[in-house]
């Protein structure tokens, strides 16, 4: 049997390894799109496609109660096996834009058996210090997201069947980790049979919907944040005259917040998650609205403030994901982190999408204002009354 102080690094690696499939993925899919004489009019579908199979893969997964129900490590094997089957696919000599879009959206979907089911397994081994275990873990993911602009950065993306054919065998090596050395752990409790709305239910635990309700404030901010990280640059760059990297630039913010996810889980054993997650939102709430005011700053401290709120604004995930799985009855674990992230990316999208019509009407400088609705939201509704978890220790 694995030694347990082996589990949270196994399950990193094989977590970091089939999220590839998305990761890497979306950073040679426009090489992908036109090379394939498919045209970059495609790309913004192709994209969108990967969210929407995983929104929609998380939610049939919570209705379902995939992860309760079933032993979570082999629905994590069984997950990456088909989302590398779909990578894999787009290989083939003569692919359509069909085959394409069908191929991302599979992707995502099977992401759902993945990222969700990845924090479940963590809360079934560590009932004390989840808080850490999935700073850990959730950061090793913002790393990944991190990934696709070092690609960029760097032009490793100009073969994109090569990257294609190494993701896909990283997923296939992840899942046989989970399912060989990860077994089920000593605190999971199995759900012996399927409740619809068990799902919708748990909002009704007032500690659930607070939990849930920040993290939806904080997932309204950190996908847009990062998406316009980059015209972000691009604006100060005209605005000073200057050059500066663009893809390492989001690369080293993204990459920040892997390091702060880490550390808010490493100060939550001794100030718990609550306390963490509230904070952490402060800060990147405070950086919304304060956000006009950087790109009068020369550039050095721009940067410096760019990186304070790319570190605030990831630091609170894997404590709400933990705050959410210590508020939900055991054999409800996974069920609640799968509909919470469901819930959350169909939010991100919303964030994107008005971010990318506000860039078209106003000033860059004034659109990252309206990403403080979503830390505005979580923090009155975490404040209103004092969060109250299962355990103490989170």
């Amino acid at each position: 049997m694995t030694r347990k102080k082996l589990i949270l690094p196994l399950l990193i690696a094989s977590q970091f390894a089939c999220t590839s499939l998305w990761f890497a993925g979306n950073a040679i899919v426009d090489d992908l799109a036109l090379k394939t004489g498919l045209g970059a009019s495609i790309i913004g579908y192709v994209l969108s496609s990967v969210q929407l199979g995983f929104i929609l893969g998380t939610l049939v997964f919570a209705l379902l109660m995939i992860a309760d129900r079933f032993s979570p490590s082999k629905v994590f094997a069984i997950c990456a096996l088909f989302a590398a089957l779909c990578n894999f696919s787009l290989l083939a000599e003569v692919i359509t834009k069909w085959h394409i879009l069908a191929a991302r959206f599979g992707t995502g979907f099977f992401l759902a058996g993945i990222y969700p089911v990845g924090m479940k397994i963590a809360a079934d081994y560590y009932k004390n210090g989840l808080g850490k275990a999935l700073g850990f873990l959730v950061g090793a993911l913002v790393l990944g997201t991190a990934f696709p602009f070092l690609i960029s950065g760097l032009n490793w993306g100009g073969n994109y069947q090569t990257i294609l054919s190494a993701t896909s065998i990283l997923a296939l090596l992840g899942g046989t980790i989970v399912v060989l050395l990860v077994p089920n752990g000593p605190y999971r409790k199995r759900s012996a049979k399927l409740q619809i709305k068990a799902g919708l239910g748990l909002f009704k635990n007032t500690a659930f919907y607070k939990s849930a309700v920040g993290y939806f404030g904080h997932m309204w901010e950190l996908y847009a944040f990062w998406a316009f990280t980059p015209l972000a640059l691009k604006t100060i760059n005209n605005i000073q005259n200057t050059t500066y990297s663009v893809p390492i630039f989001t690369f080293v913010v993204i990459t920040l917040g892997a390091v702060s996810c880490a550390i808010g889980g490493t100060l939550s054993k001794k100030y718990g998650s609550s306390k963490i997650a509230i904070t952490a939102l402060l800060i990147s709430g405070l950086f919304c609205f304060l956000s006009p005011l950087l790109f009068n700053l020369p550039i050095l401290f721009f940067f410096v403030g760019w990186c304070v709120w790319g570190m605030a604004v990831t630091a609170d995930s894997p404590q709400f994901s933990s705050l959410v799985a210590q508020s939900a009855p055991a054999e409800l674990k996974g069920t609640a982190l799968t509909v919470v992230n469901s819930i959350g990316f169909a939010i991100s999208i919303l964030s994107i999408q008005l971010l990318s019509y506000l860039s078209t009407k106003i000033n860059v400088s004034l659109i990252f204002l309206f990403l403080g609705i979503g830390p505005a939201i979580g923090l009155y509704t975490l404040l209103s009354k004092k969060i109250k978890t299962n355990t103490h220790n989170n």
